[in-house]
């Protein structure tokens, strides 16, 4: 299973680190992920939703 948002496809991003005497290494981005119970073709069910899309709305939340 990988670990992106089911809405909108964000993902982990790599990049590298700097420093300040600029020595580089690699790192991750990961998204803020959350399970949430959502209405997916009508009925209820738990998916890895971003929290910008749970934010901006693009999620029916299922009480």
């Amino acid at each position: 299973m990988s670990r992106q948002c089911s809405v909108c496809g964000k993902g982990i991003a790599v990049g590298m680190k700097l420093s300040h005497s600029h020595i580089r290494t690699k790192r991750t981005w990961a998204p803020n992920l959350q399970r949430v119970r959502a209405i997916v073709d009508g009925t209820p069910k738990k998916v890895l939703v971003c929290t910008r899309c749970i934010r901006s709305g693009k999620v029916q939340r299922a009480i």
